[in-house]
């Protein structure tokens, strides 16, 4: 069983930046894919950011594409999510997900089978 812990969650203000940390039980490199989403009350759990580990490829949600950076430290099974010019609309619980086969771009989040608990990040204006 795979294990997922985020952390870096927290409140900022509006343009304000974090970053995000995913620690893996197991090796990342073992993946197919790792990937981040978030969730806002009342609204459908949604894909931010994600990296196919395999062919290299990474994936944005275009509500996001040039202020969050996904990266991984695979030496540490770390995978990151680097957030820089908040806003109030970025405000979710944020998990980390994982899959260790293969799964079609751009990732869905039926398609991944194990999931952090997810770490809260608030943006006020």
């Amino acid at each position: 069983q795979v294990q997922l812990v985020e952390s870096g969650g927290g409140s900022v203000q509006a343009g304000g930046s974090l970053r995000l940390s995913c620690t893996a039980s197991t090796y990342t490199r073992g993946m197919h894919c790792m990937s981040w989403f978030r969730q806002a009350p009342g609204k459908e759990r949604e894909a931010v950011a994600a990296t196919y580990i395999l062919n290299g490829r990474t994936y944005y949600a275009d509500s996001v594409k040039g202020r969050f950076t996904i990266s991984r430290d695979d030496a540490k099974n770390t995978l990151y999510l680097d957030m820089s010019n908040l806003k109030p609309e970025d405000t979710a619980l944020y998990y980390c997900a994982a899959a260790r086969r293969w799964i079609a771009y751009p990732p869905e989040a039926s398609d991944f089978g194990y999931w952090g608990q997810g770490t809260q990040v608030n943006v006020s204006s």
